[in-house]
């Protein structure tokens, strides 16, 4: 019986991981799917203006 002991906990976090990356790929996408791209946009341009307004010496 050491065997089903050694195993199990692999196997539990095998179906948990499973599990979660199958939320994951479900989740992707969707009704929301734009909002979220937008955000992430406005993100990056923000943090992209805020490097060069640093990066920019000035004169």
């Amino acid at each position: 019986m050491d065997y089903v002991s050694a195993l199990l906990p692999p196997v539990v976090m095998a179906v948990f991981f499973i599990g979660l990356i199958r939320v994951i790929v479900k989740t992707q996408g969707g009704a929301n799917k734009a909002k979220e791209d937008a955000a992430v946009d406005a993100a990056l341009a923000r943090a992209e203006g805020t490097r060069q307004a640093s990066v920019t010496p000035e004169a």
